[in-house]
């Protein structure tokens, strides 16, 4: 089983692939339509808006659990070293 290395959400299923393509290293809510991964300023912000819409939590908190949770993955180490 692999893991995405943008969210950090498992990938059992072909359809958990980006682009129903196992050989990539990120999910389906990772990738743009195109099945490219998505830039780190559209996961930021797709992530942030994802925990408000289920979590309740105002947008700034959002957004800052999103970077929490960003800055541990493969992925984004780049943009917080």
């Amino acid at each position: 089983m692999k893991t995405c290395i943008a969210c950090g959400m498992p990938m059992e299923d072909i359809s958990d692939f980006a682009a129903n393509d196992p050989s990539k290293d990120y999910c389906v809510h990772c990738s743009r339509p195109d099945g490219e991964m998505q830039s780190f300023e559209e996961k930021e912000e797709n992530l942030t808006k994802f925990i408000v819409m289920t979590q309740g939590f105002d947008e700034s908190v959002a957004r800052k659990i999103a970077e929490d949770m960003m800055r541990k993955l493969p992925a984004w180490k780049k943009y917080f070293d």
